[in-house]
């Protein structure tokens, strides 16, 4: 496989159908080739649902959709065993989450009930029905999407969930350009339908092993200790990142350095995906001023490059 060609058609092909947004479109295939969980926050009407079925057909994946409600139950995601009478048993019916590509479309909305079940499907892509636990596909992604939190009929992610998340992004309104060919052009859900497969089954595995491959040298790890001290010092954030999320963002910058051409990580490359990365697992240390992502770049921009 031609890994830069390959990942060079995948890009373009989603662009065609995401207009306007090719940072953002970047930064949704690092994340899955990083092997992470992506959550899309947004207002509503901005191509979230869009992008994530553009992404499962581009990939060559099974695709599964849940819109999630106030009255969505855990055995709505995972399934349920029903007693057949022909068979004298109890034959399990598996739910939505048994697909590679799970989009749970406004997360939020569901209660915290319902949003703590995927936690296990989440982190251990297994889920337990019935007292038996039972795997997931593989490769297993959970792209969510999120209405913000002052719309009505919503409720916040508990951090434990959020952490589960590798990157979390955001698609804003497109500009006048961009939004002047969504009012001239095609429908861009018939467009992400009409999506081809750019990779080959076992392909997107190879990719990952790319990624896992991606040479971090000493002085670069120097770096992401330093960065992640920085949130821990209290100075930025009311608690710091913990070893898994450092971890994360080291899996996130590999993956962003492969997709930029390169075997090897670069300062750039961490820089690139840190706000997407953390800003959703950390707190700001004032509130009323910046933002978490803000607060992320003025972090950055105190700590030295190595």
């Amino acid at each position: 496989m031609d890994a830069p060609r390959t990942l060079k058609i995948l890009l373009d092909q989603l662009n065609t159908v995401i207009v306007g947004k090719p940072g953002q479109i970047q930064d949704c295939v690092a994340c899955l080739l990083a092997g992470g969980h992506l959550l899309i926050d947004d207002v509503p009407g901005v191509g979230k649902t869009t992008l994530a079925h553009a992404l499962a057909r581009s990939f060559g994946l099974q695709f599964s959709r849940v819109q999630f409600t106030s009255d969505l139950m855990p055995g709505d995601l995972s399934g349920v065993a029903v007693y057949e009478r022909a068979k004298e048993a109890f034959v399990f019916h598996p739910g939505p989450i048994f697909a590679q590509v799970l989009l749970a479309d406004e997360i939020n909305r569901a209660s915290p009930r319902t949003q703590s079940a995927l936690l296990e499907a989440m982190e251990e892509k297994q889920v337990s029905v019935e007292g038996e636990t039972r795997p997931l596909p593989t490769p297993f992604f959970v792209i969510a999407t999120q209405n913000p939190l002052d719309q009505v009929g919503t409720y916040p992610l508990p951090e434990s969930q959020l952490d589960r998340f590798l990157m979390r992004i955001s698609l804003g309104y497109p500009d006048r350009a961009a939004e002047r060919e969504l009012l001239s052009g095609q429908d861009r859900r018939g467009l992400a339908d009409a999506l081809q497969p750019v990779m080959q089954p076992g392909e997107l595995q190879q990719l990952q092993a790319l990624v896992h491959a991606v040479h971090a040298a000493g002085p670069l790890l120097d770096y992401v200790q330093d960065l992640i001290a920085a949130t821990r010092s209290g100075q930025w954030f009311v608690q710091g990142l913990s070893p898994r999320a450092g971890m994360a963002v080291l899996r996130a910058a590999k993956a962003q350095a492969l997709l930029s051409g390169r075997d090897y990580v670069a300062p750039d490359d961490v820089q690139a995906v840190l706000p997407q990365t953390i800003a959703h697992r950390l707190v700001p240390v004032d509130r009323a001023g910046r933002g978490a992502e803000e607060q992320v770049r003025a972090m950055v921009a105190a700590v030295p490059l190595p």
